[in-house]
């Protein structure tokens, strides 16, 4: 990031301090976020209970982010950049404190919800503060540094979370992550400047209810699902998904109705920005579904520690956030077409090889195979996103914001809870005539090939993606043309 000072409603900003602020912020939150997904095994040992129940510590963070984020484009509009800044680090701090003293799994998925609130309102606000500080042609470069900053925390999670639980239990976990955030808020507290244009939009209730129950009611039905083998049979399995889906037909409606929409879905007027939405989404998905489940096949299958399994994941992360951070100065020299079709490839490969892994696959092979899922995935999110919100006028930026981080939270539940599902469901068919590991294995393979097929449609969507280019970007080669004649 190039020093520089723009100057918003008067006031100078300096973009470089801001972003720092928001990536510790965000960086903080991801690493507590995925460290605990190496610990699911050891809370489902220490409160006695199944995979299908630990699943709701992160189904409840993705519940929350999934309600909270389409309202954040309102709050981005009610409240200060630091107003929501600092609102959004104390409920972390609360969320990780209570965490560290569950002495039950209640209170844990308590802390849960409240941590998922802090992470709900820093991740938009991130977004938009890009979109408003730099212009288009420099969005992919920025994107990039952001997501190399933030995938470190997913690539050291499982590491470090592995050498704190074998030495200090599950809750080190929070305990280390506590005075982290408390140094973030100080830092934010001296740096943070507001960005947000204040307008002060009419909120609307009766959209809040309908946003809240449809995203809560599908999140909900899929998680629901991923208990047990009949599950989707179960009357609130599918009856959450209908009114989930019910409610939001209805909140969609509304929104063309209000002058001041809640979430302003003229967005999906942008073809690009659509199609960037889907391939985001459809990538998501995957990401979800290795996270959870590679952690438990190296554990349960392969019988390895906490730390060696985190060990093994590493690579794959620090090779995610290298990927993004070139991706994204690729993207703005050529655009995203290569870079994404090339991603859903390899995705689609690694994830089909994914589901033939068995309990004598080498260690070797899963690096080799993580590494290149999350390499592929770098070529995707990064590119879709920023051309997808590029295409959108600058009165949109906080309703695109929302949308495709809610979007994203979404699909990262119905990921999730489809992935445990048919993990349990192909180790229940296969552990009357396997043993665990090899019954954990079989299950397994099954939600990998369920993530090839969705890699699959990716790919095919992608050949329709192409480089956009916003009014801004028009009147600036008009004036070059201009010049130049």
């Amino acid at each position: 990031m190039r020093r520089h000072s723009i100057k918003i409603e008067n006031q100078k900003i300096r973009p470089v301090p801001v972003m720092i602020t928001l990536m510790i912020g965000v960086f903080i939150g991801l690493f507590n976020q995925t460290a605990l997904n190496m610990a699911l095994t050891n809370i489902m040992s220490d409160f006695q209970i199944e995979a299908s129940d630990v699943q709701w510590l992160t189904t409840a963070y993705l519940l929350v982010l999934g309600i909270l984020v389409p309202v954040s484009a309102v709050l981005i509009q009610w409240f200060t950049t630091r107003e929501i800044f600092i609102t959004s680090l104390v409920f972390s701090i609360i969320g990780t404190t209570i965490a560290g003293l569950s002495l039950n799994f209640e209170i844990l998925i308590l802390a849960r919800v409240v941590q998922a609130v802090g992470a709900g309102l820093l991740m938009p606000l991130m977004t938009n503060v890009i979109l408003v500080l730099y212009p288009p042609e420099r969005r992919g470069t920025i994107m990039g540094i952001m997501v190399l900053v933030i995938m470190v925390a997913p690539a050291i999670g499982p590491t470090l979370s592995g050498l704190i639980l074998d030495r200090l239990g599950w809750q080190g976990i929070f305990w280390i992550c506590l005075p982290l955030l408390v140094i973030s808020f100080a830092f934010g507290f001296v740096y943070m400047q507001n960005v947000s244009t204040i307008t002060k939009p009419k909120i609307d209730i009766p959209s809040i209810f309908l946003s809240t129950i449809g995203f809560g009611g599908i999140v909900f039905g899929f998680s629901s699902a991923g208990k047990s083998i009949d599950a989707w049979g179960q009357p609130i399995v599918f009856m959450s998904i209908i009114v989930g889906i019910t409610a939001l037909v209805l909140f969609s409606l509304r929104q063309f109705k209000l002058e001041e929409p809640m979430l302003d879905l003229r967005v999906f007027k942008f073809p690009m920005f659509s199609l960037g939405v889907i391939l985001v989404f459809l990538c998501m998905l995957q990401i979800l579904s290795v996270s959870i489940l590679l952690p438990m096949y190296l554990k349960g299958g392969l019988f390895l520690s906490a730390f060696i399994a985190g060990l093994l994941l590493l690579p794959g992360g620090v090779f995610n956030g290298i990927t993004s951070l070139i991706s994204g100065r690729l993207f703005d020299k050529h655009g995203p077409k290569y870079l994404v079709i090339v991603g859903f490839t390899i995705v689609s490969i690694m994830t089909l090889l994914f589901s033939r892994i068995s309990i004598t696959t080498s260690a070797a092979i899963i690096v080799v195979l993580h590494s290149c899922t999350l390499m592929g995935a770098a070529m995707i999110m990064n590119p879709a996103q920023t051309n997808g919100l590029n295409q959108l006028p600058k009165q949109l930026y906080p309703y695109g914001a929302a949308v495709m981080g809610t979007l994203q939270q979404i699909a990262g539940a119905i990921g999730a809870a489809i992935a445990i599902g048919m993990m349990v469901a192909g180790r229940t068919k296969n552990i009357s005539v396997m043993t665990e590991p090899e019954a954990l294995t079989a299950g397994i393979q099954n939600a990998f090939f369920f993530a090839f097929m969705v890699s699959i449609a990716g790919l095919l969507l992608a050949l329709f993606i192409k480089k956009v280019e916003n009014s801004s970007q028009k009147i600036s080669k008009l004036k070059e043309r201009s010049i130049s004649s």
